[in-house]
Order: structure tokens, then C-alpha cells, then sequence
């Protein structure tokens, strides 16, 4: 597995990953996140060139590059809050889940969020499977109320006005060097 920036040439790509990956909340009754628009190109072109975009790929030769064109096959957005590396988004195409793409991707972003390892942070949806449940295997444990940070409260209540709160949702943190937990 290859992990390195997206080229920009890539980004209708990474668009594309999203609404894949997006399509199996439909099982769960969530369509309006199914439905969602995934990150703009503007957003993911800001990610970028802030640094803060990884996207995975196949060796070359690999099972999924049959064509040798070298296209992602799933990415992970970040941004630093309150001296943690922050996921935003992170998507696998299904095509390509159960492969522990978005785990080495979550690893990476790990030892490239800051000069030191930092601890992560998500917010995700509490009951989905490929959620807080995976995210716990991998090493990240709630967070309660009282160790929210103000940046991790602030982009709770901006989920709240896109309406995610129609699903349990929580914050997540893994200790920098939390690679190794679960399974």
C-alpha cells in the first residue's frame, strides 16, 4: 500500500470514494447520508495544499491496479484542533474495504499531523458498525462531555446545524503511539 498526497488531478477522484463509500448507510436507514455532498473541490484543493490530505493506493502491479493507472482507493482529510491531529473525513471505496486502507491511512495521518505524534480526534456516528465501533478496535476511546475541547465542542455544533444529530454521534481520541491497540 502506497500512501502519499493526492495530485490535484485526483481530487474528482477522492469526490467519487466519498459517494461510493457514502451508499452504505442507505442499508442503515441513514439516506440523508448517503445522500450527502461529499467535499467540494475547492475543500479538497484547501486540504491539500495545506497538507493535510492522504490518499491510498495499490503497489503497482497490485490486485487493484489492473490498469496501472494508479487511482486512490480511499483518502483521509485532517486538520489540527486544539493541538491534536483532527480527522475530518476519512472513506475506503467498497471495492476495496476489509483491506485496512483506512487504518494505515489513520496511522499515517498519526505520524504526519504535527512535528511530534499527536494525539487523534474524530467525531463519528456512535452506532454504525464501520464507525465508533471499528474506531474503538483501532485504539480510540469516547470522550465525555467534560474533556470535550472547545474546538471538538465547536465542530459538534456545526454537525448539529447539518442535521447529523438525528444519529447518535460521538467524539473519539487515540493517545499518539495507539497504532498497536485492538485489532
Amino acid at each position: 500500500m502506497l500512501i502519499h498526497a493526492p495530485s490535484l488531478a485526483e481530487l474528482p477522484t477522492l469526490r467519487s470514494i466519498e459517494l461510493a463509500a457514502g451508499t452504505a448507510f442507505r442499508g442503515l436507514g441513514m439516506a440523508a447520508i448517503a445522500d450527502a455532498e461529499p467535499p467540494s473541490l475547492a475543500q479538497l484543493t484547501a486540504f491539500r495544499r495545506a497538507g493535510q490530505a492522504l490518499a491510498a493506493y495499490e503497489e503497482p502491479g497490485g490486485a487493484a491496479d489492473t490498469d496501472g493507472a494508479g487511482q486512490p482507493l480511499g483518502f483521509l482529510l485532517w486538520e489540527p484542533v486544539d493541538g491534536c491531529t483532527h480527522i475530518e473525513q476519512v472513506s475506503v471505496h467498497p471495492q476495496h474495504a476489509h483491506r485496512r486502507i483506512g487504518r494505515a491511512l489513520i496511522d499515517r495521518a498519526e505520524r504526519e499531523g504535527g512535528p511530534a505524534p499527536r494525539p487523534l480526534t474524530l467525531t463519528t456516528f456512535a452506532e454504525v458498525p464501520w464507525n465508533a465501533p471499528y474506531y474503538a478496535r483501532i485504539g480510540f476511546r469516547t470522550l465525555t462531555d467534560a474533556e470535550l475541547t472547545p474546538g471538538l465542542r465547536a465542530i459538534r455544533a456545526h454537525e448539529a446545524t447539518l442535521g447529523l444529530d438525528r444519529w447518535p454521534r460521538v467524539c473519539m481520541r487515540r493517545q499518539a503511539g495507539g497504532a498497536d491497540s485492538g485489532t
